[in-house]
C-alpha cells in the first residue's frame, strides 16, 4: 500500500544551501544550487514525521514523529546519522512529557521547543543540558536560533501578548537562567518571526498578519515596518536572505511576498 506523501513541514539549513521537507512518507533532502534530492529516510525507517531540521551540510538530522502513521512519539526527538549502516542510523533520543514543536540547531547547540518551554542542551557529543525557558502558551512553537560563531541568539515569544524575548546564549552559565530581554513587538499573539543570518535583526508578525515589523537586536528599537495588505492573513513563514538584503513572507492567502531592505526603492 502506498503511502501519502504530503509535506507536513519544511525547513532550511543554516547556510540556506538546503532544505528538508518532513512528510508523510518520510524525510527528503534536497540540495538547492543545483536543485536536486540530496538523500532521504522512507517511511520504513521513521514512519510519517512532524518535523525535522539539518545540522549545516552534515550527515546529522533531528527528526519528531507525526502525521499520520508516526513510527516514533511526538515527544522525542531522534538525531539520525545518515553516514552510519542500518539501524545505526538512530545515534541519540531527547525524550519529553510534552510534545515536541520544533527543533533548531547550531554547531555547538540544539533547542528543542514544548508549548510551555524551551531547552537548551550542548550538540552534538555528549549534550548537555544548559538552561530551559519558560514560554507563554506557543503553540506553534516559535522560536529562531542564530546560526553565526559570533552571535549566540535566540528569539521566542515573550509572557506578555505580543512580546518577543531575546536571549545571549553566549552570556548564560549552565543551570543558571539568565533574564530574556523583552521587545513589545505587536498589541496581538506574534504568529511568525525569525532572526537574520548575523543574528543582527529579528523580524515579528502578529496573528493579524498584515505587518511585518524588524527590530535592532543590539539597541532593540524598531527599523522599519513592512506592509504585506490590509486583509487579515495566517502568516506561515518569515525568512531573511543570506546577506539580508531581502525578506519573504509567505501567508494563507495563498502568495509570497518578497521585500528588499536594502534598497527599499525596488519594493512596491
Amino acid at each position: 500500500m502506498a503511502q501519502p506523501r504530503g509535506v507536513n513541514s519544511l525547513r532550511f539549513n543554516q547556510d540556506q544551501s538546503c532544505f528538508c521537507c518532513a512528510m508523510e512518507s518520510g524525510v527528503r533532502i534536497y540540495n538547492i544550487e543545483p536543485l536536486m534530492e540530496k538523500g532521504h529516510f522512507d517511511h520504513d525507517q521513521v514512519g510519517s514525521v512532524a518535523h525535522v531540521e539539518m545540522l549545516h551540510r552534515s550527515n546529522l538530522l533531528a527528526v519528531v514523529g507525526g502525521g499520520v502513521h508516526p513510527k516514533f512519539s511526538d515527544i522525542s526527538v531522534l538525531i539520525w546519522d545518515d553516514a552510519q549502516e542500518g539501524k545505526e542510523k538512530l545515534v541519540l533520543e531527547f525524550t519529553f512529557t510534552k510534545p515536541v514543536l520544533a527543533v533548531r540547531m547550531r554547531h555547538d547547540k540544539i533547542i528543542i521547543v514544548l508549548r510551555h518551554r524551551i531547552y537548551v542542551y550542548t550538540f552534538p557529543n555528549n549534550p548537555t543540558k544548559l538552561f530551559e525557558f519558560d514560554t507563554r502558551d506557543n503553540s506553534r512553537g516559535l522560536c529562531d536560533l542564530c546560526p553565526s560563531v559570533e552571535k549566540q541568539l535566540i528569539a521566542f515569544p515573550g509572557h506578555k501578548c505580543g512580546s518577543l524575548q531575546l536571549v545571549d546564549l553566549s552570556n548564560t552559565k549552565p543551570g543558571t537562567s539568565s533574564a530574556p530581554f523583552t521587545i513589545n513587538a505587536h498589541q496581538s499573539e506574534i504568529a511568525c518571526l525569525a532572526l537574520n543570518q548575523q543574528g543582527t535583526v529579528v523580524a515579528t508578525a502578529s496573528k493579524k498578519g498584515t505587518l511585518i515589523r524588524l527590530f535592532d537586536t543590539l539597541t532593540k528599537e524598531k527599523l522599519v515596518e513592512l506592509r504585506r495588505g490590509t486583509d487579515p492573513a495566517t502568516l506561515y513563514c518569515i525568512n531573511f536572505s543570506h546577506d539580508s538584503s531581502f525578506l519573504c513572507v509567505s501567508s494563507d492567502k495563498g502568495t509570497v511576498h518578497v521585500f528588499a531592505l536594502k534598497d527599499t526603492q525596488l519594493n512596491r
